[in-house]
Protein backbone atom coordinates (compact mmCIF):
# COMPACT_ATOMS: atom_id res chain seq x y z
CA UNK A 1 0.00 0.00 0.00
CA UNK A 2 1.00 3.56 -0.62
CA UNK A 3 -0.22 7.10 0.62
CA UNK A 4 0.67 9.50 -1.71
CA UNK A 5 -0.38 13.05 -0.73
CA UNK A 6 -2.93 14.58 -3.54
CA UNK A 7 -4.04 18.47 -3.43
CA UNK A 8 -6.86 19.89 -5.82
CA UNK A 9 -8.80 23.10 -5.75
CA UNK A 10 -12.57 23.95 -5.41
CA UNK A 11 -14.06 27.34 -4.66
CA UNK A 12 -11.26 29.19 -4.11
CA UNK A 13 -9.39 26.80 -1.58
CA UNK A 14 -7.06 24.18 -1.79
CA UNK A 15 -7.99 20.93 -0.10
CA UNK A 16 -5.65 18.75 0.71
CA UNK A 17 -5.72 15.21 0.71
CA UNK A 18 -4.37 11.41 0.64
CA UNK A 19 -4.49 8.74 -2.39
CA UNK A 20 -3.86 5.46 -1.24
CA UNK A 21 -2.60 3.05 -3.82
CA UNK A 22 -2.75 -1.06 -3.80
CA UNK A 23 0.50 -3.03 -4.75
CA UNK A 24 1.00 -2.97 -8.49
CA UNK A 25 1.33 -1.04 -11.29
CA UNK A 26 -2.53 -0.24 -12.04
CA UNK A 27 -4.29 1.51 -13.63
CA UNK A 28 -6.22 0.93 -10.51
CA UNK A 29 -10.16 0.56 -9.69
CA UNK A 30 -10.83 3.50 -7.28
CA UNK A 31 -13.40 5.24 -4.74
CA UNK A 32 -13.64 8.68 -3.43
CA UNK A 33 -14.39 7.94 0.25
CA UNK A 34 -16.67 11.37 0.84
CA UNK A 35 -16.69 11.65 5.07
CA UNK A 36 -19.06 12.48 7.43
CA UNK A 37 -20.57 15.71 9.11
CA UNK A 38 -18.53 18.30 11.18
CA UNK A 39 -15.07 19.32 10.94
CA UNK A 40 -13.61 16.25 10.15
CA UNK A 41 -10.14 15.35 8.61
CA UNK A 42 -8.89 12.76 5.80
CA UNK A 43 -9.40 10.27 8.06
CA UNK A 44 -12.76 10.82 9.59
CA UNK A 45 -11.24 12.50 12.94
CA UNK A 46 -12.58 15.20 14.52
CA UNK A 47 -10.34 16.59 17.26
CA UNK A 48 -12.71 15.11 20.19
CA UNK A 49 -13.71 12.15 18.16
CA UNK A 50 -11.68 10.24 16.27
CA UNK A 51 -13.79 8.21 14.08
CA UNK A 52 -11.20 6.58 11.61
CA UNK A 53 -13.93 5.90 9.23
CA UNK A 54 -12.30 6.89 5.98
CA UNK A 55 -8.49 5.79 6.75
CA UNK A 56 -9.74 2.39 7.94
CA UNK A 57 -11.70 2.17 4.42
CA UNK A 58 -8.56 2.87 2.52
CA UNK A 59 -6.42 0.56 4.06
CA UNK A 60 -9.34 -2.27 3.20
CA UNK A 61 -9.76 -1.18 -0.13
CA UNK A 62 -6.05 -0.76 -1.01
CA UNK A 63 -5.44 -4.36 0.47
CA UNK A 64 -8.52 -5.49 -2.05
CA UNK A 65 -6.69 -3.92 -5.09
CA UNK A 66 -9.07 -0.85 -4.96
CA UNK A 67 -7.60 3.01 -4.90
CA UNK A 68 -9.06 5.45 -3.11
CA UNK A 69 -9.00 9.02 -2.40
CA UNK A 70 -9.85 11.27 0.80
CA UNK A 71 -9.61 14.42 1.76
CA UNK A 72 -9.48 16.93 4.85
CA UNK A 73 -12.52 19.19 4.61
CA UNK A 74 -12.40 23.03 4.87
CA UNK A 75 -10.27 24.31 7.45
CA UNK A 76 -9.68 21.33 8.83
CA UNK A 77 -6.66 19.97 8.50
CA UNK A 78 -3.90 21.03 5.78
CA UNK A 79 -7.36 22.37 3.46
CA UNK A 80 -7.87 26.01 3.20
CA UNK A 81 -10.40 27.95 3.85
CA UNK A 82 -13.13 28.07 7.29
CA UNK A 83 -15.36 25.31 8.18
CA UNK A 84 -17.86 27.19 9.98
CA UNK A 85 -18.42 29.27 6.45
CA UNK A 86 -18.71 26.09 4.20
CA UNK A 87 -22.30 25.30 3.03
CA UNK A 88 -23.90 22.01 2.33
CA UNK A 89 -23.59 22.88 -1.34
CA UNK A 90 -19.90 23.65 -0.98
CA UNK A 91 -19.27 20.52 0.63
CA UNK A 92 -20.72 18.65 -2.80
CA UNK A 93 -18.58 21.03 -4.94
CA UNK A 94 -15.80 20.16 -2.98
CA UNK A 95 -16.42 16.22 -3.69
CA UNK A 96 -16.92 16.99 -6.93
CA UNK A 97 -13.62 18.42 -7.16
CA UNK A 98 -12.12 15.43 -5.40
CA UNK A 99 -13.93 13.08 -7.98
CA UNK A 100 -12.20 14.90 -10.85
CA UNK A 101 -8.80 15.10 -9.39
CA UNK A 102 -9.03 11.62 -8.71
CA UNK A 103 -10.27 10.67 -12.48
CA UNK A 104 -7.11 12.59 -13.91
CA UNK A 105 -4.46 10.61 -12.22
CA UNK A 106 -2.55 8.36 -14.34
CA UNK A 107 -2.90 5.16 -11.71
CA UNK A 108 -6.43 5.62 -12.06
CA UNK A 109 -8.92 3.96 -14.29
CA UNK A 110 -11.18 6.29 -14.91
CA UNK A 111 -13.95 3.92 -15.92
CA UNK A 112 -13.87 2.19 -13.12
CA UNK A 113 -14.14 5.34 -9.92
CA UNK A 114 -17.02 4.47 -7.63
CA UNK A 115 -18.20 6.45 -4.73
CA UNK A 116 -18.26 5.65 -0.93
CA UNK A 117 -20.38 8.21 1.13
CA UNK A 118 -20.71 8.12 4.77
CA UNK A 119 -23.36 9.99 7.07
CA UNK A 120 -23.58 13.20 5.45
CA UNK A 121 -21.55 11.96 2.42
CA UNK A 122 -23.67 9.40 1.69
CA UNK A 123 -26.21 12.39 0.77
CA UNK A 124 -22.77 14.10 -0.99
CA UNK A 125 -22.23 10.62 -2.75
CA UNK A 126 -25.73 10.19 -4.11
CA UNK A 127 -25.77 13.81 -5.02
CA UNK A 128 -22.76 13.05 -7.32
CA UNK A 129 -24.12 9.76 -8.41
CA UNK A 130 -26.95 11.60 -9.93
CA UNK A 131 -25.32 14.08 -11.71
CA UNK A 132 -22.47 12.25 -12.85
CA UNK A 133 -23.52 9.71 -15.52
CA UNK A 134 -19.57 8.22 -15.58
CA UNK A 135 -19.70 7.27 -11.20
CA UNK A 136 -19.70 3.42 -11.90
CA UNK A 137 -21.30 2.23 -8.33
CA UNK A 138 -22.00 3.99 -5.27
CA UNK A 139 -21.91 2.59 -1.52
CA UNK A 140 -24.52 4.40 1.30
CA UNK A 141 -23.59 4.02 4.48
CA UNK A 142 -25.70 5.35 7.28
CA UNK A 143 -27.24 7.72 4.56
CA UNK A 144 -30.85 8.97 4.40
CA UNK A 145 -34.01 9.26 2.15
CA UNK A 146 -35.76 11.75 4.06
CA UNK A 147 -35.11 15.32 3.87
CA UNK A 148 -32.85 17.33 6.62
CA UNK A 149 -35.39 18.66 8.44
CA UNK A 150 -37.34 15.38 8.71
CA UNK A 151 -34.15 13.33 9.33
CA UNK A 152 -32.90 15.52 12.33
CA UNK A 153 -36.69 15.42 13.95
CA UNK A 154 -36.77 11.62 13.92
CA UNK A 155 -32.87 11.78 15.20
CA UNK A 156 -34.40 14.04 18.40
CA UNK A 157 -37.24 11.57 18.91
CA UNK A 158 -34.55 9.07 19.02
CA UNK A 159 -32.39 10.77 20.91
CA UNK A 160 -34.68 11.38 23.67
CA UNK A 161 -35.28 8.19 25.04
CA UNK A 162 -31.59 7.25 25.36
CA UNK A 163 -30.17 10.37 27.32
CA UNK A 164 -28.83 9.73 30.87
CA UNK A 165 -31.79 9.45 33.85
CA UNK A 166 -30.82 12.75 34.92
CA UNK A 167 -31.10 14.56 31.84
CA UNK A 168 -34.50 12.74 30.81
CA UNK A 169 -35.66 13.80 34.17
CA UNK A 170 -34.96 17.60 34.02
CA UNK A 171 -36.86 17.48 30.34
CA UNK A 172 -39.83 16.01 31.72
CA UNK A 173 -39.62 18.53 34.72
CA UNK A 174 -39.31 21.63 32.48
CA UNK A 175 -42.14 19.92 30.07
CA UNK A 176 -39.98 19.99 27.60
CA UNK A 177 -40.70 18.16 24.11
CA UNK A 178 -36.85 17.37 22.75
CA UNK A 179 -38.67 17.29 19.06
CA UNK A 180 -40.45 20.80 19.16
CA UNK A 181 -37.37 22.53 20.98
CA UNK A 182 -35.21 21.02 18.04
CA UNK A 183 -37.96 22.05 15.48
CA UNK A 184 -38.04 25.46 16.97
CA UNK A 185 -34.15 26.23 16.33
CA UNK A 186 -34.21 25.18 13.20
CA UNK A 187 -36.69 27.74 12.62
CA UNK A 188 -34.87 30.00 14.50
CA UNK A 189 -31.45 29.14 11.90
CA UNK A 190 -34.35 29.18 9.14
CA UNK A 191 -34.73 32.75 9.60
CA UNK A 192 -30.50 33.96 9.89
CA UNK A 193 -28.69 35.02 6.65
CA UNK A 194 -25.66 35.15 8.11
CA UNK A 195 -22.88 32.19 7.33
CA UNK A 196 -22.75 31.20 10.97
CA UNK A 197 -24.91 32.31 14.20
CA UNK A 198 -25.71 32.00 17.83
CA UNK A 199 -27.99 29.68 18.94
CA UNK A 200 -28.88 28.58 23.20
CA UNK A 201 -25.33 30.39 23.29
CA UNK A 202 -23.55 28.29 20.54
CA UNK A 203 -21.72 29.09 17.20
CA UNK A 204 -23.50 27.24 14.89
CA UNK A 205 -22.85 26.62 11.03
CA UNK A 206 -25.95 28.54 9.98
CA UNK A 207 -25.71 28.43 6.41
CA UNK A 208 -25.14 24.94 6.12
CA UNK A 209 -27.66 24.30 8.71
CA UNK A 210 -30.14 25.91 6.48
CA UNK A 211 -29.05 24.14 3.29
CA UNK A 212 -28.96 20.93 4.76
CA UNK A 213 -32.66 21.18 6.24
CA UNK A 214 -33.84 22.05 2.87
CA UNK A 215 -31.90 19.38 0.99
CA UNK A 216 -33.70 16.07 0.26
CA UNK A 217 -32.36 13.40 -1.09
CA UNK A 218 -35.33 11.77 -2.71
CA UNK A 219 -34.61 13.70 -6.26
CA UNK A 220 -31.37 12.32 -6.56
CA UNK A 221 -31.62 8.69 -5.57
CA UNK A 222 -34.54 8.87 -8.34
CA UNK A 223 -31.37 9.85 -10.94
CA UNK A 224 -28.88 7.29 -9.94
CA UNK A 225 -28.51 4.66 -12.50
CA UNK A 226 -25.65 3.37 -11.34
CA UNK A 227 -25.45 -0.10 -9.14
CA UNK A 228 -25.84 1.38 -5.71
CA UNK A 229 -25.18 -0.47 -1.92
CA UNK A 230 -26.86 0.94 0.96
CA UNK A 231 -26.02 -0.31 4.70
CA UNK A 232 -27.59 0.85 7.75
CA UNK A 233 -27.04 -0.35 11.35
CA UNK A 234 -29.83 -1.49 13.42
CA UNK A 235 -28.47 0.62 16.20
CA UNK A 236 -28.16 3.60 14.50
CA UNK A 237 -29.75 6.49 16.14
CA UNK A 238 -28.79 9.37 13.29
CA UNK A 239 -30.54 8.19 10.61
CA UNK A 240 -33.63 6.03 10.32
CA UNK A 241 -32.91 2.19 9.30
CA UNK A 242 -36.61 1.98 7.36
CA UNK A 243 -35.17 4.82 4.66
CA UNK A 244 -33.52 1.88 3.35
CA UNK A 245 -37.05 0.48 2.52
CA UNK A 246 -37.19 4.15 0.28
CA UNK A 247 -33.77 3.85 -1.17
CA UNK A 248 -34.89 0.43 -2.61
CA UNK A 249 -37.76 2.25 -4.20
CA UNK A 250 -36.85 5.53 -5.26
CA UNK A 251 -33.19 4.34 -6.99
CA UNK A 252 -34.13 3.39 -10.83
CA UNK A 253 -30.92 1.14 -11.14
CA UNK A 254 -29.72 -2.13 -9.76
CA UNK A 255 -29.70 -1.47 -5.80
CA UNK A 256 -28.53 -3.69 -2.72
CA UNK A 257 -29.93 -2.83 0.66
CA UNK A 258 -28.55 -3.70 4.30
CA UNK A 259 -29.43 -3.31 7.71
CA UNK A 260 -26.76 -4.57 9.95
CA UNK A 261 -27.98 -6.37 13.48
CA UNK A 262 -26.03 -4.09 16.49
CA UNK A 263 -24.52 -1.43 14.33
CA UNK A 264 -24.20 2.22 15.38
CA UNK A 265 -23.76 4.98 13.30
CA UNK A 266 -20.29 5.19 13.59
CA UNK A 267 -20.15 1.80 12.04
CA UNK A 268 -19.02 -0.20 14.85
CA UNK A 269 -20.75 -3.43 16.49
CA UNK A 270 -22.74 -1.81 19.47
CA UNK A 271 -24.54 -4.30 21.67
CA UNK A 272 -27.17 -3.72 24.39
CA UNK A 273 -29.25 -0.26 23.77
CA UNK A 274 -28.48 1.96 21.57
CA UNK A 275 -26.54 5.07 22.82
CA UNK A 276 -24.34 8.06 21.72
CA UNK A 277 -22.57 7.68 24.76
CA UNK A 278 -20.81 4.16 23.49
CA UNK A 279 -19.22 5.99 20.26
CA UNK A 280 -16.12 6.95 22.52
CA UNK A 281 -15.62 3.33 23.71
CA UNK A 282 -16.42 1.86 20.11
CA UNK A 283 -13.91 3.93 18.32
CA UNK A 284 -10.86 2.57 20.06
CA UNK A 285 -12.13 -0.38 17.86
CA UNK A 286 -11.99 -1.09 14.30
CA UNK A 287 -15.08 -0.45 11.90
CA UNK A 288 -17.36 -4.01 12.24
CA UNK A 289 -15.71 -6.22 9.56
CA UNK A 290 -19.19 -7.05 8.26
CA UNK A 291 -19.18 -3.64 6.79
CA UNK A 292 -15.82 -3.65 5.46
CA UNK A 293 -16.32 -7.35 4.17
CA UNK A 294 -19.95 -6.50 2.19
CA UNK A 295 -18.35 -3.10 0.93
CA UNK A 296 -15.14 -4.90 -0.67
CA UNK A 297 -17.41 -8.44 -1.84
CA UNK A 298 -19.53 -5.70 -3.58
CA UNK A 299 -17.09 -3.84 -5.08
CA UNK A 300 -15.30 -6.85 -6.56
CA UNK A 301 -18.82 -7.89 -8.22
CA UNK A 302 -20.11 -4.91 -9.46
CA UNK A 303 -16.76 -2.48 -10.65
CA UNK A 304 -16.91 -2.66 -13.94
CA UNK A 305 -13.74 -4.77 -15.78
CA UNK A 306 -10.78 -3.31 -16.99
CA UNK A 307 -11.70 -1.15 -20.47
CA UNK A 308 -8.31 -2.41 -22.17
CA UNK A 309 -7.42 -6.17 -20.00
CA UNK A 310 -4.10 -7.12 -20.66
CA UNK A 311 -4.43 -11.11 -23.01
CA UNK A 312 -1.76 -13.44 -21.07
CA UNK A 313 -1.16 -14.46 -24.76
CA UNK A 314 0.67 -10.47 -25.05
CA UNK A 315 2.54 -11.35 -22.19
Amino acid sequence: MRDLDLAFASGGERLAGTLTLPDGDGPFPAVLLVPGSGPVDRDSDHRRLPLGVTRQLAEAFAAAGIASLRYDKRGVGASTGGFLAAGFRDNMDDAGAALAALRERPEIDPGRVALTGHSEGALIAANLAAHDPAVAAVVLLAGTARSGAETLRWQAARLAPTMPAFVRAVLRLTRTDLVAKVTKNHERIRRTTTDVARIGGVRVNARWTREFLDHDPAADLARIHAPVLAVTGDKDLQVNPEDLVRMAELVPGPIETHVIPDLSHVLRRQPGPPSLRAYRREVREPIDARVTELVIGWLARTLPAPANPVHPANL
